[in-house]
């Protein structure tokens, strides 16, 4: 089973972390690095990428892989 993605804050750096791991996989000064970081292992996974706030709340999802609720096309 693929593992999503977190892009999170911490001590003035953000990390990235898989879900269900303990540990982060690599921390960054900005958070655009860690998005794009993510984003190639939530690509390479086929797994969704969770872009948190300084907050730590949930700011953007992203799914690169088989998504549950597909937007629907409007054309």
């Amino acid at each position: 089973m693929s593992k999503n993605q977190h892009v999170l804050p911490k001590n003035e750096k953000w990390v990235v972390k898989s879900e269900d791991n303990k540990n982060y996989s690599k921390t960054f000064e900005t958070q655009r690095e860690a998005i794009e970081y993510a984003k190639t292992i939530a690509k390479k996974e086929k797994s969704e990428l969770i872009i948190h706030g300084k907050d730590g709340k949930i700011r953007e999802k992203n799914s690169y892989g088989n998504d549950p609720c597909p937007p629907k096309d409007q054309r």
